[in-house]
């Protein structure tokens, strides 16, 4: 497969797959004999891969790590290296799924709430001194 349909494929720009090779985060890519990139499954597993982990918020840096330790000859615990970073992602994208998860819960109930809350404030029943405290909310929802 020809590197514009690779990109097409996962709606990538064709610098971005160029880039991704050159910093070492996908292996090299095999070329024909006029030099252009072949992509092979193995190549378009990595594309998806790297793709889908940026997505997650992994940084490059982990990524060309992850990507180093996959291309090295003696692979004794590099397998264990390679889990350990795609663990820690798991767990850094868990606590923004738990922080999402909470804001979206405020915006909910600030939507569910809201015409009662315009109509108690133009009512004057809410004044400076019975506000409520929305940083209590996550609070509430958790109990």
């Amino acid at each position: 497969m020809k590197i514009k349909e690779a990109a097409e494929m996962f709606s990538l720009p064709i610098d971005t797959l160029r880039y991704y090779e050159r910093i070492e985060i996908i292996p090299p890519v095999k070329r024909n004999e006029s030099g252009y990139r072949e992509y092979q499954l193995q190549d378009l597993n990595w594309i998806f891969l790297v793709t889908n982990l940026r997505k997650a918020g992994i940084s490059i840096e982990s990524l060309i790590e992850f990507s180093r330790l996959a291309q090295l000859k003696d692979k004794q615990n590099v397998e264990q290296a390679q889990k350990d970073i795609l663990n820690e992602q798991l767990d850094e994208l868990n606590e923004k799924i738990a922080e999402l998860t909470q804001t979206r819960e405020l915006l909910e109930y600030k939507i569910n709430s809201f015409d009662d809350h315009i109509t108690q404030f133009k009512l004057g029943k809410v004044t400076p001194d019975n506000v409520e405290k929305l940083w209590e909310f996550n609070k509430k929802s958790e109990e």
